[in-house]
């Protein structure tokens, strides 16, 4: 008898991708694809800053503080310090941001797709990107 495996892909959405989705701008409806089930869903500790910080500035401490709640339905993690030289390298290799490598070593140690409207991860493996309109 033959057995199938379920195969499970995670997702992760970058700190532009959740602040897309919620200040409700025309790709929010891309990134709510990765966020179907917050079960899959990895949160790099990074964006929790970077969107926090953002809402904070625009849009006041009570939605940031909501965002926040939102982002940790999923499972909130942060690299280890060998990961995180793998990051500076692929940062190095591939001319991205300290934030753009980090979360996408977060995404590649967890095996996940990750969602983006940055042209700076496009030519990156698993990525899933949509130019901002």
């Amino acid at each position: 008898m033959a057995t199938s495996q379920l195969v499970t892909q995670f997702n992760v959405v970058d700190s532009c991708g959740w602040l897309a989705l919620f200040g409700d701008e025309a790709n929010a409806p891309f990134f709510e694809t990765a966020f179907v089930n917050p079960d899959l869903l990895i949160v790099p500790a990074l964006t929790l800053y970077e969107v926090g910080k953002r809402m904070l500035q625009d849009r006041g401490e009570d939605a940031a503080l909501e965002a926040l709640s939102v982002m940790q339905k999923g499972r909130v993690v942060q690299l280890e310090p060998s990961d995180l030289f793998e990051a500076a390298k692929t940062a190095t290799k591939n001319k991205l941001s300290m934030g753009d490598a980090i979360i996408w070593q977060t995404a590649h140690l967890h095996g996940a797709k990750l969602y983006t409207q940055d042209a700076g991860l496009r030519q990156m493996p698993n990525v899933m990107f949509k130019a901002k309109p």
